[in-house]
């Protein structure tokens, strides 16, 4: 027998069996390398998609596509949305008082210790009100003036004038600075920010 194996490998065909059984171990060798290859995709694979999942990785990866076109759609709808929103408040903000001045005084030259006072409430347009209050041993009167652009409906005293003056000429105050200048003490001028 070892004689007809021996004659058999001396033949071409002999030699064909041999390559081709050599070539087969090749392949088997690489097919379990592809098994075990597979075996350690699909255990990563268990990982991101769970142990019950029918979908692959592709169809996972779609899907989570999907999900931030969606979202990417609905925060795009949110801003626009904020936007308008803001566009209202800053508009209803413009006529909200953000300049004021208060200039105390005192009236027909009395020594009372500037009782009698001059406000102005102004917005980002100066425009609002000027009050003044005057304020006598027997009498008190209080007096409001609208004012357009920095400019009365009737002209303004000279007291008027200054609390116009000072609130326009002070930056513009915030709810913080506004509380800040409230615990200040009185003084003959006090404009917002100053």
């Amino acid at each position: 027998m070892s004689s007809v194996l021996a004659a058999s490998l001396d033949n071409t065909q002999g030699i064909l069996a041999l390559a081709a059984l050599a070539v087969a171990a090749l392949a088997l060798i690489g097919c379990l390398l592809l098994a075990r290859s597979l075996r350690r995709v699909r255990s990563a694979q268990k990982l991101v998609l769970g142990d019950g999942s029918t979908r692959d990785v592709v169809a996972h990866s779609a899907a989570l596509q999907q999900a931030f076109e969606a979202l990417q759609d609905y925060v795009g709808d949110v801003a626009l949305r904020l936007d308008g929103r803001l566009d209202q408040v800053e508009q209803g903000l413009t006529g909200a008082i953000s300049h004021r001045a208060l200039v105390r005084y005192d009236a027909y030259n009395e020594l009372s210790g500037q009782q009698s006072m001059s406000i102005a409430l102004l917005d980002e347009r100066a425009s609002g009100v000027v009050l003044t209050c005057i304020h006598h041993r027997d009498q008190a009167r209080v007096y409001a003036k609208q004012v357009w652009e920095g400019h009365g409906e009737l002209e303004f005293s000279p007291e008027e004038a200054e609390a116009v003056s000072a609130a326009l000429s002070a930056p513009a105050t915030s709810a913080s600075s506004a509380k800040a200048g409230q615990a200040q003490p009185a003084r003959a001028v006090d404009a917002s920010g100053a």
